[in-house]
Formats: C-alpha cells, sequence, structure tokens
C-alpha cells in the first residue's frame, strides 16, 4: 500500500494485492466534492520528493509561482511503443476529441518528445522515459509514466517519479509495487486535466484522477494551483473504462 493513500484512507488490506488483481475503489474519483473529509472521511495526501532540501524547496517555490498564473501550454499523451504500458493510450482519442477548442492535445505515436517548450501535461508509458531534461514545463506542470514501480522514489531498475519533478514538473505519480496495468490504478488524464484547468489544486485534481489509488504514490507540490479564477469550461469527460 502507498504512503500517501495510507495517510488519506487509513491502513486497509483493501487496497492492497498480490498479483494483477482489483483494489479497494476511492470515493473522490471524478468526485464534485470540495470536502474529502466531511463527504467521505478521506483526507488527500502528496509526499513533498526530492534527493535533497534544495529540490524540495525548488519543488515549493515552482508550485508557488504557477498560482494563478493561467499558463498557456500543451497536454502530450504518448501511446509508446511499449503496450503493456501503453494502457491508457485506449482513452486518449476520446480525450483529444472533447478538448479540441479547449485546451492543446498532441496525441503522439512515439515513445518521447524532446526540445518542447510549452509541457503542461505528459503521460506516457515507458519504463525509463529518454529527453525529458530537454523539454521545459511550465510551472505547475503534471508528469508521470504507466510502468510497475516508478513509486519507489530512490529509483531500482525503473525510473523513479521524482526524475519528472527534478525536471521541471510539479507534480508526478508512481506505482509503488507492481499493480499491472490496470487503467484505474493510474490517473485519468482526460479528468485531471479536466478538475485542474477548471481551477482545482495540484493534490485535488490529481486524486480525483484515479480509480484505484491504493498502490501508487501522489508526489509534488500539493497547493499548486496555475488556473484557479480561470472561467470554468465544465468538461463533461467520463470514461466508460472507470464503470
Amino acid at each position: 500500500m502507498s504512503i500517501t493513500t495510507a495517510f488519506a484512507a487509513g491502513y486497509d488490506d483493501s487496497f492492497c494485492a498480490r498479483g494483477c488483481k482489483k483494489t479497494q475503489a476511492s470515493p473522490y474519483f471524478n468526485s464534485e466534492k470540495s470536502n474529502p473529509f466531511d463527504a467521505y472521511q478521506w483526507r488527500p495526501t502528496m509526499a513533498l520528493a526530492g534527493k535533497n532540501f534544495s529540490d524540495v524547496k525548488a519543488l515549493i517555490d515552482r508550485g508557488v509561482s504557477s498560482d494563478y498564473s493561467q499558463p498557456q501550454g500543451a497536454a502530450y499523451l504518448l501511446n509508446t511503443s511499449d503496450k503493456a504500458r501503453s494502457s491508457r493510450a485506449v482513452l486518449y482519442p476520446q480525450i483529444a476529441k472533447i478538448y479540441t477548442g479547449l485546451w492543446p492535445i498532441k496525441f503522439l505515436q512515439q515513445d518521447y518528445i524532446e526540445n518542447k517548450k510549452d509541457v503542461m501535461f505528459y503521460f506516457t508509458g515507458k519504463v525509463h522515459v529518454k529527453k525529458i531534461e530537454s523539454n521545459q514545463f511550465l510551472p505547475g506542470a503534471v508528469a508521470d509514466h504507466l510502468t510497475s514501480t516508478g513509486g519507489i522514489l530512490p529509483g531500482g531498475r525503473q525510473m523513479s517519479s521524482v526524475k519528472w519533478l527534478k525536471s521541471g514538473a510539479t507534480g508526478s505519480y508512481g506505482a509503488v509495487i507492481e499493480p499491472c496495468n490496470f487503467v484505474q490504478k493510474f490517473p485519468n488524464p482526460g479528468i485531471m486535466m479536466q478538475y485542474y484547468l477548471r481551477g482545482n489544486s495540484l493534490i485535488e485534481a490529481y486524486w480525483k484522477s484515479v480509480a484505484w489509488p491504493g498502490q501508487g504514490v501522489f508526489i509534488g507540490e500539493p497547493l499548486a494551483k496555475p488556473f484557479a479564477h480561470l472561467v470554468s469550461h465544465n468538461l463533461p469527460f467520463k470514461s466508460k473504462a472507470y464503470k
């Protein structure tokens, strides 16, 4: 069980699994509730992660600088050559269609992006993601990769989610133990963007995007809110994959 879910909901074996099994669902998933403790007795939690104090301070400063900034960037949704870790790609065409005219979506059939100056959202699926440092992440940016142990923060045989923060992202997510590639165990990009673009804080939008969060850890500057006070679009994004 991940530490952020343990703090949010309390330790419970139903959030854990050995092998490819469903875990407990989050009542906060895709929720319009603004007070999750009052509504569900959950306290969404996000870890301030970094290799040292300087990294964490830079992360906090980046989040603070993003507040109310209304950045103009793009979302990069990558369907990579790693098909097992690209299970979320089934959602991408619908996301691209719904966000047409609302936010630039780059739905790409490639393993990585490089030298992009407008990265606000970056969702992919690989054990290791190349050329991350070549890109410019806007303050408040979110990036994650679907893989088995990205949430083991010191790193191991797979890339740690901390690398996204070190490269300039403000929030990320990763599995702490083999979750299998259930899309429900990872952030749904369409739902995450829906709430973030409507002005939710990073911790609110990210938590609302994961249906089964028991085996994943949320990291970043939780109070970043780059789109606060932006006109709400009330995007009608719903995914049948989560029913």
